[in-house]
């Protein structure tokens, strides 16, 4: 080999790998960069609303729609429908609970953006249904994943989601009438709120449990200006750490809350490896 062709072959060589590194450090800073090369992966968090979804307890006017023009009669199609703030999955703005105050079309659009922290208990929602999120727990996962960011928005991973749609078994009354469901405990949204979390999320129908009757989470978190993603669909593909969360609730003017849609953009994963010889392999 020549000289001036080894030497073409190193600048090469060393330009492959600078663009390589250059494009690993642009999908760590921008997750959305490696969806076009199928390295990212994006989930849905957010169930598709209609009439047949989990209600709160006592709600019997959930969803309607109704057509306004069909495409036999009028050569388009449209709807109209009517539906609850707090229905599906949603968001409980500030506003819900004084003090908090900002209603849903007022938060700050980049606190609608920010890395997914999920904290895992699916273990112990199977075995106290009345679980509440401790503050070890969540210095578990500190230990494990470092100090949560600031603008994180935390998930709880109950497996609740298992349990949808069956309103029995998602709601889990018992004899008199009182849900029974994991959620966040007041002394760990207090550390969550210390680390500047943008907000709250879970796989069930509130962020506190479903025994509560002071909903002092909603209380605590909303009045501090968090907000709560409730009914979330199925948490188990996301990563403990490493996921990027996308809400997108409705700008609904002064609203207490609305229905949301909400993406997890995953990690992207390793290009897959070449297996196998092309038409030169074994030739020199």
């Amino acid at each position: 080999m020549s000289k001036p062709f080894v030497f073409l072959f190193l600048v090469a060589a060393l330009a492959g790998w600078g663009m390589a590194q250059q494009k690993k450090s642009v999908e760590t800073l921008n997750p959305l960069a490696g969806i076009a090369s199928g390295r990212t992966r994006v989930v849905d968090l957010s169930y598709a609303i209609n009439d047949k979804l989990v209600p709160w307890p006592g709600d019997t006017r959930t969803f309607e729609a109704s057509v306004n023009a069909s495409v036999e009669k009028n050569g388009y199609f449209t709807r109209s429908f009517w539906m609850l703030e707090h229905y599906g999955t949603h968001m409980d703005a500030p506003i819900h609970f004084p003090p908090g105050k900002t209603p849903v079309d007022q938060i700050p659009v980049e606190r609608l953006f920010g890395p997914a922290v999920v904290i895992d208990v699916r273990a112990e929602a199977e075995k106290d249904a009345d679980y509440r999120l401790s503050v070890a727990r969540v210095e578990r996962w500190e230990a494990a994943h470092g100090r949560i960011p600031a603008g994180a928005i935390v998930l709880l991973r109950t497996g609740w989601a298992s349990r949808w749609p069956d309103p029995q078994r998602y709601r889990n009354l018992d004899a008199a009438g009182v849900m029974h469901s994991p959620g966040f405990s007041v002394e760990a949204v207090r550390v969550l709120m210390a680390r500047k979390a943008s907000g709250l999320g879970i796989d069930t129908i509130s962020a506190d449990y479903g025994a509560s009757k002071d909903f002092a989470v909603h209380t605590l978190a909303l009045g501090a200006g968090l907000y709560q993603l409730e009914n979330l669909a199925d948490l188990s593909s996301l990563p403990e750490a490493g996921a990027f969360l996308v809400v997108a609730p409705i700008k609904l003017e002064g609203g207490s809350g609305g229905p949301c849609r909400v993406f997890a953009i995953l990690p992207p994963t390793s290009p897959p490896r070449r297996t196998g010889g092309g038409p030169n392999r074994g030739k020199k």
